[in-house]
């Protein structure tokens, strides 16, 4: 009979507590430490799965705000930001693909917005913004990170 695999959206925590207490599971392993490794794995392998995939169907925007933040940077020199902001900022001005880690990481720049506006010239809110792809890009890394987790 076949292991468990995480359903879902469910989280690692409910997931281990179904899979070690799972009769297949128990019967099959019931070395407790064994069944952890097991079920471990079960859980890794489901997660590996999604994170493996890769997209760049971003917004043309989001690549034309990196592009034009890596201009200026070329142009003017900054110390804003740091190396993986504009490795982020490289990633979407060539159109390569980004993995489900990577969108989230976007996603959760939206802490920044609030800084958005401020001139390249005056500080690191606005070329940072548009380095990871600006509005469009956020927003598309918000709404693609939903629609990955529902798979």
């Amino acid at each position: 009979m076949p292991l468990p695999k995480p359903k879902g959206t469910e989280s690692r925590k409910d997931f281990m507590q179904r899979c070690m207490s799972d009769s297949v599971t128990v019967s099959e392993f019931p070395n407790t430490d064994q069944r952890l490794a097991v079920c471990s794995k079960q859980y890794r392998d489901k997660y590996e799965e999604v994170n493996l995939e890769s997209y760049n169907d971003y917004p043309a925007s989001a690549s034309n705000n990196a592009k034009k933040a890596i201009k200026y940077k070329e142009e003017n020199g900054s110390s804003c930001g740091t190396k993986v902001g504009w490795t982020r900022a490289r990633q979407l001005a060539d159109k390569k693909k980004i993995s489900r880690d990577t969108i989230a990481r976007m996603a959760s720049f939206k802490r920044h917005q609030q800084h958005k506006d401020v001139p390249y010239t005056e500080g690191c809110g606005g070329i940072m913004w548009d380095a990871w792809g600006g509005a469009s890009g956020i927003e598309w890394a918000i709404k693609k990170l939903k629609q990955i987790d529902k798979k």
